[in-house]
């Protein structure tokens, strides 16, 4: 029996707006029906990726590979085929819902632009269902996104995305624009609907209590390039990259007995900016482990247990730095 491909193959993905390296050689998998975390702060190229995968932009170079298929450079006409495989959710709801189209309207755009030839009434009752889906009433149709809550509003952005039952969903913060309260409510959406239609998901965040929720793989993204990767399990349980580290110590914890037990990593500086990262290893001015090697050479990728570190310090054999335990005294000498 031969093996389906997977969702996702991202190979050296290169983004440049001209001399900021927005996305610095991304290679990443995702097999059909896994949900991968893609974590790091604001800045690293977390969005700029997905955008690519969707082609709302176009790499500089690279490959995007949907289900074994090559798209990065297709014509807009053989793109369209391709779309209905992946969807996306993007950040902001209010954004990117056409407040001059009905809910009805914007949830069925997906149909129509594919191509799909359906009576009006077996459009309305396929976006009914859809919409109860998601949680919410047929009559929410005929509204505009106006009328709606945020939380509502990303409702029907899911809703959208889904409705041509893609295999690849991207998405993008789907819940940092929204009230606290009803943040939990859409991530658990989010799960129900993964587990019932089985699609992949690229789930790119920094919120790290949501990865460990939903995610079953995590790509930890720094300043254009990914430093780490593993499963959740992995990745929560034994960070070896100094910066994811960094990541999982600043993430607060609900127990306030170990979150004040918990030793910090201060970080030194801001994110560098893209449009002159540092020489060698890019986390490097913000290291509290790094040394005169760090300075000159780019880190290769390790294998470790199934994933990856780039980090001069990570060894095949499991071993890695520890930046809440050891002082920079002790490597840079």
């Amino acid at each position: 029996m031969t093996a389906q491909p997977n969702a996702l193959e991202l190979e050296d993905l290169v983004m440049h707006f001209g001399p900021v390296r927005a996305v610095d050689g991304v290679s990443l998998t995702i097999a059909r029906g896994r949900v991968t975390a893609l974590v790091g702060e604001s800045g690293s190229g977390k969005s700029t990726v997905g955008r690519c995968v969707v082609r709302l932009l176009e790499p500089s170079a690279g490959v995007v590979r949907l289900a074994g298929t090559d798209v990065t450079h297709l014509s807009r006409r053989r793109l369209r085929e391709h779309r209905k495989k992946v969807s996306i959710v993007f950040q902001d709801p209010a954004g990117s819902l056409d407040p001059r189209m009905l809910v009805g309207d914007v949830v069925a755009e997906p149909l129509r632009l594919s191509g799909q030839r359906m009576s009006r009434r077996d459009r309305e009752a396929r976006v009914a269902a859809e919409l109860g889906r998601v949680g919410l009433r047929a009559e929410v149709a005929r509204r505009y996104p106006h009328e709606l809550s945020g939380g509502q509003r990303q409702r029907v952005s899911i809703a959208r995305a889904l409705i041509s039952e893609p295999m690849l969903l991207i998405a993008d913060e789907p819940t940092s624009a929204l009230d606290v309260s009803v943040q939990a409510s859409v991530l658990n959406l989010l799960a129900d609907l993964q587990g019932d239609l089985g699609f992949a998901c690229l789930f790119i965040t920094h919120d790290l209590s949501a990865v460990e929720y939903l995610a079953d793989d995590i790509a930890v993204m720094y300043l254009g390039q990914l430093v780490e990767k593993g499963s959740r399990e992995q990745v929560f349980a034994r960070p070896a990259h100094p910066y994811t580290q960094a990541l999982l110590a600043a993430a607060p914890l609900a127990d306030p007995v170990r979150q004040r037990q918990r030793q910090p990593v201060l970080l030194g500086d801001d994110l560098p900016s893209a449009l002159d990262p540092p020489s060698g290893c890019r986390f490097r001015t913000r290291c509290p482990l790094a040394f005169d090697r760090c300075a000159t050479e780019v880190p290769a990728q390790v294998e470790i247990a199934g994933g990856m570190a780039a980090c001069h310090l990570v060894q095949p054999d499991g071993t890695r730095p520890d930046v809440r335990a050891t002082q920079p005294s002790e490597l840079s000498s």
